[in-house]
């Protein structure tokens, strides 16, 4: 019989697994489920990326182990993405280390840094890897509790000196993961102070920064100065250019933090498809912002769809200026968890409940744009006739 080691007992089934089954169940009784819950970009990427990968994939010599640290184009486009678009300079070398996927990154810093102990600065609610790493590692979580009345902000002023001093990591997450808040460079100039007067290593998640709306154009918090000193940002592929299932993202920033990342890792994976590293870089170097602003109208048009129904039904929901979701409050009388059962079993709609991310989230549910805008007027149709006889 197989024992779990203590490690994975600490962590929980992996949320979007237990609510793909009850999918699945339904689907096997007939029943035709919209999936609003999970955060994946629904349309194509760029069409020069996919022929960039069909070409180099026919060539004979690219089939082989890919490296460690990634291509030096993929890492110098990474670079010059940067430059161009925050005016961020970064070594190609020693402050850029391609990703598959920037959740893997999160996970194998977590563990290259974090000590049975440690303490892990996490926002709640928050991505939930943040969480489980952290748990994998052995490290102790303490919540920073993004409100409303702070517009989604952690107190940071507000911890206490005795966990500040015990900290090894902060996360941060804007464009934000699942309030779809937004944060200003006078906040990210706090929290690199912070970071510093505790000696902290501040972990920015900013897959989002190419989802924005309304005009709004997502900072980098490497844009403060000193910050590399104290900081390292992911990014990815996934959300900017509609490339989740080819696993491309990246860490940059502090030169000690990529490297310990690169120990971790080069132990754990052997690296990006080449013809994949390519393609990101023809995404990264090729695809410009007129194709990234009429992906986001488009999405800008499904989260109107969505909050005109929420407005419709008394659900009370910012208007994001960026990431893939809506964050809702539930009406009074409910919670996340009971609202997002009753509409997957009752309405065939998948809405994913808030205490997912965390204590601060039980009255909430996220919603996700990466759906098709028929399918969403589809889905909210439903969710009119639901609260009609609720």
């Amino acid at each position: 019989m197989i024992t779990l080691s203590q490690r994975l007992q600490r962590v929980p089934p992996y949320p979007f697994v237990v609510i793909a089954q009850k999918v699945r169940e339904l689907q096997a009784r007939g029943v035709d489920v919209i999936r609003m819950d999970i955060g994946a970009p629904d349309m194509p990427p760029p069409p020069q990326v996919v022929e960039a990968l069909y070409e180099m994939a026919r060539r004979p010599d690219v089939h082989r182990y890919p490296g460690y640290r990634g291509t030096p184009e993929l890492k110098q486009a990474f670079a010059e993405y940067y430059e161009r678009r925050f005016g961020v300079s970064l070594d190609p070398e020693r402050e850029v280390l391609p990703l598959l996927g920037s959740k893997e990154g999160l996970h194998h810093l977590t563990l290259a840094l974090v000590d049975p102990g440690d303490v892990v600065l996490v926002p709640d609610p928050g991505y939930i890897t943040y969480q489980t790493a952290t748990l994998l590692a052995g490290g102790e979580m303490y919540p920073l509790p993004l409100r409303e009345e702070r517009g989604f902000l952690p107190d940071l002023e507000g911890i206490p000196e005795a966990v500040a001093r015990k900290a090894k990591l902060l996360w941060l997450n804007y464009p934000n993961n699942p309030t779809g808040a937004v944060a200003d460079l006078d906040f990210f100039e706090r929290a690199v102070a912070f970071a510093r007067r505790w000696d902290i290593l501040l972990c920015h998640d900013a897959p989002y920064t190419e989802v924005t709306f309304d005009g709004y154009r997502a900072p980098s918090v490497l844009q403060v100065p000193g910050a590399k000193d104290v900081a390292v940002e992911f990014n990815s592929l996934s959300k900017a250019y509609n490339m989740a299932g080819w696993r491309v993202g990246v860490a940059v920033g502090n030169a000690d933090a990529v490297a310990a990342l690169l120990r971790m890792k080069s132990n754990v994976d052997s690296g990006i498809f080449l013809p994949i590293q390519h393609a990101a870089s023809v995404a990264l170097r090729e695809v410009g912002e007129t194709w990234i602003a009429r992906r986001n109208e488009e999405y800008a048009r499904r989260r109107d769809i969505i909050l005109e129904t929420l407005e419709h039904v008394g659900m009370k929901a910012h208007r994001p200026k960026g990431s893939l979701y809506i964050w809702a409050r539930v009406p009074d009388g409910t919670t996340g968890d009971r609202l997002a059962e009753d509409l997957l079993y009752q309405a065939g709609v998948s809405w994913a409940a808030g205490s997912m991310y965390g204590r601060e989230g039980r009255m909430y549910v996220r919603i996700s744009l990466g759906v098709p805008t028929p399918r969403v007027v589809e889905a909210m149709t439903r969710v009119k006739r639901f609260f009609a006889v609720h």
